[in-house]
């Protein structure tokens, strides 16, 4: 099971650092809050993946270990938007809506793909594969309240649609990484005894 385990997070991983490159360039480009945060995470979750690939041949103790070190990467894509909701706030001008929600439905389509790859084999490797599965699936809903932010901004001519689901997308990576700790350190207890 290791082998197809391994081989689901490397594509997973390398799907994640493809669509980061194109939702960074295209965020950059709009000015989006909500795109910055997701192409963050997009890159988190290749760092994720790889890092899980290479653990999969350690003991349960040190996979636990790095369970509870993806915990706290998992905050990091949270981290970055706080930085640039702030940007934002400062210059709230709307991003372009049509480029937001094309770019929004490009993001679904690779996360919801990465999820159903992932939801086979979510239950090998305690924490690690379901800090991914988790990641994937957070990304899914927060793909779809960006789609959602682009047409309210379409119609509202606002920047805060796009800032919301910016600030939401932080509070999601927030609570995975919560359930992915507690995963963790429930392992690394076990392990140990």
């Amino acid at each position: 099971m290791n082998a197809d385990l391994r081989r689901v997070v490397i594509i997973v991983a390398l799907l994640n650092a493809a669509y980061f490159a194109v939702e960074f360039t295209v965020a950059r480009a709009i000015g989006s809050v909500s795109l910055f945060a997701d192409s963050v995470d997009f890159l988190e979750d290749a760092s994720v993946n790889l890092l899980i690939a290479v653990a999969l041949g350690w003991g349960a103790a040190n996979r636990a270990r790095l369970g509870m070190a993806l915990a706290g990467i998992l905050l990091v894509p949270g981290i970055a938007t706080l930085w640039t909701a702030w940007q934002k706030l400062l210059s709230p001008v709307p991003p372009a809506h049509l480029a937001l929600s094309l770019t929004g439905a490009g993001a679904l389509a690779v996360n919801v793909g990465c999820a159903f790859m992932l939801a086979r084999v979510r239950a090998h490797s305690g924490s690690l594969t379901r800090a991914a599965f988790l990641s994937a699936r957070n990304d899914a809903l927060a793909n779809i309240a960006i789609i959602a932010a682009g047409f309210a901004t379409a119609y509202a001519g606002s920047a805060w649609p796009d800032l919301a689901v910016g600030l939401g997308i932080a509070v999601l990576n927030a609570d995975a990484a919560r359930e992915v700790w507690s995963a963790a350190r429930a392992e690394h207890g076990a392990a140990r005894s």
